[in-house]
């Protein structure tokens, strides 16, 4: 019995300190963890000094939400990586409704430069590219209001809205010309695939809007009802294409790029992975068009046509997009996309900030009202039929 109280005893007197031993634990852990993020004790102190006066001084509203979510934004922000982003609820919705390809909006794809906001590309049909939007337009003001020191996830959010409303945008050409343009937002249906036979010819035309969910599946679909139809030739279309997810691209490669490396993926440790065709032979040949517009996974497409002399390009030089993106849950409605590899096309060459040059430089001309670019290239596939 004495035996028993004394065990009591001793285990009362330790809980204390067990609990003050974590406690102590948790906090050096915490504080070593701020440590290493400032570089340094001071660093981490004026971190909580800060946080620490907003919690007693700070006399307007706030929610210690918006404290972390402004934390974890300006956290990532610090990359200067304009492709990284910290979701928040409703940055992470939005990249979901893009990649099933529905979402609300006028239809335009943005991306940031040298911390100006541009248009990669605008898509067909949509309310931006009706008020007369090209891909590589600065975006100034969105409802009057300057984009200069804003994130891309803000200035997207702006320009998002609801069907039937109204947004301004103010604008510059790529020839320096501003314009204003008041746009009614819509609901912005993208059809990934569409196809064609060319006007008596044999040439099966195939345009890739973007690459969604459903753009590996829509082009085997196109591609075949085509060769029902008697295709003998390839024109693939990929201008204003932004990208979008790399398992889809590979699954179109492989119905136009031979046998072998499609893309290859090296990450920040130098581990490589890398995506093939199992594409015995191209079957026809096969002509792509590109742009300013053309951006990532239409990039690999491209590239790999390029590298493995699969086809000719023809176009423009494309945007410039080496770098892949993973998308990490955080919560379940929040997550952090990351730039967390860098791509390189078969032949090992990387186009990050450099773009894919054609084999067949042809520019469009503003307000063109014939396609020479498409035009240049069903010329090629002609002659090329005609030497079969």
């Amino acid at each position: 019995m004495n035996l028993f109280k004394k065990k009591i005893s001793i285990n009362i007197w330790l809980l204390p300190i067990l609990v003050i031993g974590i406690v102590a634990l948790t906090l050096i852990s915490v504080f070593w963890g701020m440590h290493k993020l400032t570089h340094n004790a001071g660093g981490t102190l004026q971190f909580l000094y800060t946080l620490g006066k907003i919690r007693s001084s700070y006399v307007g509203e706030y929610t210690d939400k918006k404290l972390f979510e402004g934390a974890m934004h300006g956290l990532v922000e610090g990359l200067d990586d304009p492709y990284s982003e910290y979701l928040d609820e409703k940055g992470f919705s939005r990249l979901n409704e893009m990649t099933d390809g529905t979402f609300g909006g006028i239809g335009v794809v943005l991306g940031q430069r040298n911390k100006e906001f541009v248009v990669v590309s605008p898509m067909e049909g949509s309310p931006g590219a009706k008020a007369g939007i090209e891909a590589g337009d600065k975006i100034l003001k969105v409802n009057d209001v300057d984009t200069k020191g804003r994130t891309l996830e803000d200035v997207v959010s702006t320009i998002r809205g609801k069907k039937g409303t109204s947004v301004k945008l103010l604008l510059e050409h790529k020839n320096g010309q501003q314009f204003t343009a008041d746009i009614v937002r819509d609901d912005i249906k993208v059809k990934s695939v569409t196809g064609r036979m060319l006007p008596d010819s044999k040439i099966g035309y195939i345009r890739i809007a973007m690459f969604n969910e459903n753009t590996g599946e829509e082009f085997k679909k196109a591609y075949e009802k085509l060769e029902q139809e008697g295709m003998q030739a390839t024109l693939l279309d990929l201008r204003h294409n932004p990208g979008g997810l790399l398992t889809e691209c590979v699954k179109v490669s492989n119905y136009i790029v031979p046998k072998g490396p499609v893309v290859s993926i090296t990450d920040k440790k130098g581990n490589t992975k890398v995506y093939e065709s199992k594409l015995e032979k191209v079957k026809y040949p096969l002509a792509v068009l590109i742009d300013h517009g053309s951006a990532s996974a239409s990039e690999i497409v491209s590239a790999a046509v390029q590298d493995t002399k699969a086809g000719k390009l023809f176009g423009v030089k494309t945007y410039g997009k080496g770098c892949v993106q993973s998308v990490f849950h955080i919560t379940t409605k929040t997550g952090l996309k990351l730039t967390t590899a860098m791509y390189y096309t078969p032949s090992g060459r990387s186009i990050h900030k450099v773009g894919v040059t054609p084999d067949v430089e042809i520019e469009l001309p503003e307000k063109a009202t014939v396609d020479v670019q498409l035009n240049k290239a069903e010329e090629y596939l002609r002659d090329e039929l005609k030497k079969r």
